[in-house]
């Protein structure tokens, strides 16, 4: 299938703004970040770029960060940018999010690099998915991986035995490069993860299995030991065969690099992000905008775990249906929504609460005569087309 990076770029740049993505350069207009006269430092330098597997792309969004002085924003920051791969030239989407410790972070950017990926024609795939844990989590792993690793000094490759000065999880990387089978027998990182690390990777789980995502728990899916925390994710494309395709169209992963950030700018709040690269083309001259039509009328509001999974899934699902709307997937106050949803002059809320959730209902609220009916979640496209129609009309 042959993708131009134009319309690669179109399409990822108008998916990523439905779900809730800024362009990075759109907060060169925001009063608050114009105005802040302190711009955060960072530490981040060319070394640091080697942290990732697409030379610093995912790592980068500290610099926009720090640069665009998005630290005096209080709420979360979801932004992205379109530029080249270094070195090879080819065209990438970064997905970052700031400020947002849970596990929603993840389940958007899973989607929405999802969403890229079936929107281009790549149905068959799937996604491999592991967790490193918090600092307690990889200081235990660390721990029982070196001593596995020293026991077996022997069988070591003599390159990895030379990596191990560097660090054990860079001699594993490379173990798992060379598919060797002490790869294989070392130890298994998710069950070394503490109470609250496991939680966050099963809340991740729970959203792969309600939103029905092919996925496999791979334990040799690593990052970079001073990068990566928490969940990593990594999507990949299928064959005819259902086997994957080592060099694929696409290049997608992501994952929480919480380490990274306090690393380099101190003081930063918890980071996720996601990049998708189209390989072997390079990126156009001029990058096209995001095809997106005026502010939506309808606002998606929802309260707990379970219903912003839902929700999540709604979008997408309206999306789908040629149904722009407006959301804060990750705030956590329902009332704060409905003022949002106000303010920006929606006409039409669908509320999904915990209720709602286990019923698969939403309820849809017309926000201008103040009333309100619960709607079977699969009937809610219709209905809001069949008002539009009716608006239209009038």
């Amino acid at each position: 299938m042959d993708i131009t990076a134009t319309d690669f770029c179109k399409q990822a740049a108008t998916t990523a703004e439905h779900f809730g993505f800024r362009p990075l350069e759109s907060y060169k207009a925001d009063p608050r970040c114009v105005d802040c006269a302190k711009k955060l430092k960072h530490q981040a330098s060319a070394a640091d770029r080697k942290t990732d597997a697409v030379h610093g792309l995912l790592t980068c969004g500290v610099l926009g960060y720090t640069d665009y002085k998005l630290h005096v924003l209080e709420e979360p920051v979801l932004f992205y940018t379109i530029e080249q791969v270094p070195r090879s030239g080819e065209t990438a989407l970064s997905l970052q999010i700031y400020g947002v410790p849970k596990s929603i972070a993840e389940a958007v950017l899973i989607q929405t690099t999802r969403t890229i990926v079936n929107d281009l024609g790549f149905n068959n795939h799937v996604v491999r998915i592991n967790s490193m844990g918090d600092r307690d989590s990889v200081t235990r792993y660390t721990r029982e991986l070196t001593n596995f690793m020293r026991k077996r000094i022997e069988d070591l490759p003599s390159s990895a035995r030379e990596l191990m000065k560097e660090h054990v999880f860079v001699a594993l990387q490379h173990l798992i490069e060379k598919e060797h089978e002490l790869a294989y027998r070392s130890p298994n990182p998710m069950e070394y993860l503490s109470d609250p690390a496991r939680k966050h990777f099963r809340d991740i789980i729970e959203y792969l299995d309600v939103s029905e995502t092919p996925y496999e728990i791979d334990p040799k899916l690593i990052g970079h030991h001073d990068c990566y925390s928490d969940a990593l994710f990594a999507i990949d494309i299928l064959d005819e065969h259902d086997l994957r395709q080592h060099h694929a169209p696409l290049h997608v992963s992501g994952g929480r690099y919480n380490h990274f950030t306090e690393k380099q700018v101190p003081g930063a709040p918890p980071a996720a992000g996601a990049v998708v690269v189209l390989r072997d083309k390079p990126a156009p001259k001029r990058i096209p905008k995001a095809v997106v039509g005026d502010k939506s009328a309808v606002y998606v509001v929802q309260l707990g775990f379970g219903p912003k999974i839902r929700s999540l899934m709604l979008v997408d699902e309206l999306r789908q249906a040629g149904i722009a709307v407006q959301h804060n997937l990750m705030a956590d106050s329902l009332s704060d929504q409905l003022r949002e949803a106000e303010r920006n002059g929606a006409r039409y809320s669908l509320i999904t609460g915990q209720k709602e959730y286990v019923d698969g209902t939403v309820i849809l609220r017309d926000m201008q005569a103040r009333t309100q009916e619960a709607v079977p979640i699969d009937q809610i496209a219709s209905r809001l087309k069949r008002f539009n129609a009716v608006e239209v009309a009038a």
